[in-house]
């Protein structure tokens, strides 16, 4: 039959309010139950999840699980139906020996949330031992003169049970001499005695056996014997006597070996050899006894020879006898209860039952860490034990039960900054001097993602020259994600938008994983001067968080235009005329040529070939070309030994590695007469148009300037819009070539902070559109009635702006 103890009813509600008060406060509640040893495996316990206030549903996905403390597996709960029952063979003399309560103590823990039950289980004794004597056959020796009523002590039964089923009774028989006289004392120590009825004739009997048999109080009784051999002796009729039967003595657990216990006396009223005593155990003797005591035979002093130890025994029952060296020995007997008083010889034990890691950084302050035990083998103040927690923040120690912490948290977390906590749980009992024991609780700080990854910098300029091979690579951005696992696993993407007319996407593309950007088609610097974007970075985490930098691709020129000719200003003739009278130095005709590169690239310069540099007949020639102006002049007057047609080959070449270049045919014819006079008016005509003109133009220069720096002054920041712009007109040289860039379809991407930049500036008078052409040729022909057209470039100086 099985029991739930919960007291009476009014107890029982009082004890039902403190248990789910405490297991929903704390953490921890206490449940008692009973149950009897011996009990089949499946037995009835008791319905522990319903004592406890969980639900069956909840068991499982909570983690519950039980542990029992010395216990074993000795019970188990049903996770289906949340009983409690027996799982294998409950020995309570195993379990708890001698002592008359015996509970199997249970720890029961769930999780989500943390929380711990305490539930004892009493186990209830059976009448399953019988009793049993130390011997099965006992000799003893009476001299025939001893008196009725003389008693002879006899070593009892023992039974490992408790309560009634260890109450023995004891009978004797026959029994016509002798008698029973069991006696039990304050000390729970029986004292069993053989009392002679009557005066012993050994002439009649010489020896009496007896059948001494013990019986418990069980239901059924159980019984064990003892054959008693009485042997009747005719001589020393006086045995020795001790003056108390039952002596006492307290000891220290800490006594060294040889400490003397006690000395006893005793006393033989006989005579000579017949009252000389020895002393000795009576046996049998316990091994316990052996090991720790020794007696003097001849001076009766009883001494410690073994290390005593409270926590493993805490009371001693000697027997001594007393013999006397008689022809017919007689002994007298007494008992000797030693009790072994503790001193504070253990250090506290500290158990760490369970632990809930890693904490996340962001767990609430009161979060439960780790549940924590401590225990003394000591007993008293020296077992008494307190905990406390070094460090102290962030975490704190919270008392839920007796000797019974919770680690739970008490400060904020910041994974960053600290990963891992080494924690000292230090227990100190309350002996003098006390004794103290630490653990070590490693605390693991679980990442959340709360760290945005970051660039180095917000912003990067690359430069990358034109015509790359398609998926080339021309950058790699970075970020650093402070957090931990999938939270720092940044992927990288284009933040997407437009470029002119097309999207970002078709220029550039950047590796997800290693950041990595690669340029997907060649650049052309005549048509992108500068590609402006932006790169995000995101964490793998839930929710992701992101951030952007910008870069500034720059695309560097390389010399992949040949200059272009420009055809001559209308109404210039074909061919020039230039009348013979023109002396040396008269520039007769100009080739005008651009180059769409930029810088050297752009800087042409002009040159006649070797083969048209001389006259014919090995004369000197009578025409040059300037250098970087591209103006045909003569090199002398005229002659009538000149040709009348003149043909002039002229090299155009940029300063690009290698150079390109462009050849144009310049074709004259001399004339003389009316013509020659017309020209010679027309050039007066030309040198005051060209007076009127830089005029003009310098005015004109001046005003630009003033109205450029005001728009660039007011130019409001933050435009980031692409726009396609004109061609632009670039100066090549120094000393005056103007060179116009073409671009069909030019895109200018604008940073934020500003207006567009550009590598090269020029102002210029309007000209002609260029040719499309990288190459070509062209015939020039000048007549004195069209030398009006004058170079620009010898009227302006060269302006770059980076």
């Amino acid at each position: 039959m099985l029991f739930s103890w919960r007291g009476g009813p009014g107890a029982r509600l009082r004890l039902l309010s403190l248990l789910f008060l405490a297991a929903w406060e704390a953490g921890s509640g206490q449940v008692r139950y009973l149950v009897p040893e011996e009990a089949p495996h499946g037995t009835f316990v008791g319905r522990i999840a319903q004592d406890l206030g969980l639900e069956l549903a909840e068991l499982v996905p909570r983690l519950f699980r039980m542990a029992s403390k010395g216990g074993g597996d000795l019970l188990e709960v049903n996770l289906q139906n949340g009983i409690l029952f027996v799982n294998s063979r409950i020995d309570r003399e195993e379990l708890c020996g001698r002592s008359l309560e015996c509970s199997i103590h249970l720890e029961v823990i769930v999780e989500r949330p943390l929380q711990v039950f305490h539930v004892e289980v009493e186990v209830k004794d059976i009448n399953d031992n019988p009793p049993v004597f130390p011997e099965s056959e006992k000799r003893i020796i009476i001299a025939e003169s001893r008196p009725p009523e003389t008693r002879f002590p006899l070593d009892g039964a023992s039974d490992a049970d408790i309560g009634v089923n260890s109450a023995l009774t004891y009978q004797v028989y026959p029994n016509d001499y002798f008698t029973l006289d069991p006696q039990n004392s304050r000390e729970q120590t029986s004292s069993l005695s053989l009392v002679l009825r009557k005066s012993l004739d050994r002439e009649e009997i010489q020896e009496h056996n007896l059948l001494l048999t013990a019986s418990d109080g069980g239901k059924p009784e159980l019984t064990g014997t003892v054959q008693l051999l009485i042997t009747i002796l005719d001589v020393n009729d006086n045995a020795p006597e001790f003056d108390q039967l039952i002596y006492k003595v307290r000891m220290l657990e800490s006594a060294f070996n040889g400490t003397l216990v006690i000395k006893l006396n005793a006393t033989d009223p006989d005579d000579g050899t017949n009252a000389d005593i020895i002393y000795s155990f009576r046996r049998p003797v316990s091994p316990a006894v052996l090991y720790a005591f020794s007696i003097n035979s001849d001076s009766g002093e009883i001494r410690t020879k073994g290390k005593l130890d409270f926590e493993e025994r805490k009371l001693y029952e000697i027997s001594v006898e007393a013999i006397d060296k008689g022809n017919i020995p007689m002994a007298g007997h007494c008992t000797i209860l030693v009790e072994i008083v503790d001193v504070n010889d253990n250090a506290p034990e500290i158990t760490i039952t369970s632990l809930a890691l890693p904490i996340q950084e962001n767990a609430q302050v009161g979060t439960v860490i780790a549940l924590i035990s401590v225990s003394d083998r000591d007993s008293g103040a020296n077992g008494q034990v307190t905990c406390s927690l070094t460090p102290h923040v962030p975490f704190k120690l919270v008392s839920t039960f007796k000797n019974y912490y919770s680690l739970v948290l008490d400060g904020t977390l910041d994974r960053e900054s600290v990963a891992s906590y080494e924690l000292v749980v230090s227990a100190r009992d309350g002996g003098s001097p006390s004794l103290w024991a630490t653990a070590r609780v490693s605390v693991e700080v679980g990442d959340v993602n709360d760290n945005a990854p970051v660039f180095a910098q917000p912003e990067y300029t690359v430069f990358v020259k034109e015509n790359n091979a398609p998926g080339c690579h021309i950058f790699t951005v970075s970020a650093r994600d402070a957090d931990a696992q999938e939270n720092a696993r940044v992927a990288y993407s284009l933040v997407e938008r437009r470029v002119g007319e097309r999207a970002l996407s078709s220029y550039v593309s950047v590796h997800a994983e290693s950041g990595q950007v690669f340029a997907l088609q060649p650049l052309d610097r005549e048509e992108l001067e500068l590609l402006q974007f932006r790169v995000s970075a995101r964490d793998a985490g839930a929710p992701p968080l992101g951030s952007n930098v910008t870069l500034q691709v720059f695309v560097l020129d390389e010399n992949d235009n040949a200059p272009a000719l420009l055809p001559p200003p209308p109404p210039s003739p074909w061919p020039q005329r230039v009348a013979r009278w023109v002396g040396a130095g008269q520039v007769v005709a100009k080739v005008r040529a651009v180059d769409a590169d930029s810088g050297y690239n752009a800087w042409l310069s002009y040159e006649l070939q070797e083969e048209e540099a001389a006259a014919p007949g090995g004369a000197r020639s009578a025409f040059r070309v300037g250098l970087y102006t591209g103006e045909i002049s003569t090199t002398r007057a005229l002659d009538e030994a000149d040709a009348a047609r003149q043909r002039l080959l002229v090299l155009v070449k940029d300063h690009g590695e290698p150079a390109l270049t462009a050849t144009a045919t310049a074709s004259s014819r001399l004339v003389v007469g009316p013509a020659a006079a017309a020209a010679e008016a027309a050039l007066v005509d030309v040198h005051v148009y060209l007076v009127v003109a830089i005029c003009a133009v310098s005015s004109l220069l001046v005003l630009t300037l003033l109205v450029y720096t005001a728009l660039r002054c007011s130019a409001p920041r933050g435009e980031g819009a692409c726009v396609p712009g004109p061609a632009r007109l670039v100066c090549s040289s120094a000393v005056g070539s103007w060179a116009s860039s073409p671009r069909r379809r030019r895109q200018r991407v604008c940073s934020g902070e500003g207006p567009p930049k550009a590598d090269l500036m020029a102002f210029s008078p309007s000209l002609p559109p260029c040719l499309n052409s990288a190459e070509g040729t062209g015939e020039i022909e000048a007549g004195s009635e069209q030398l009006k057209e004058v170079s620009s470039s010898s009227m302006f100086p060269n302006w770059f702006s980076a």
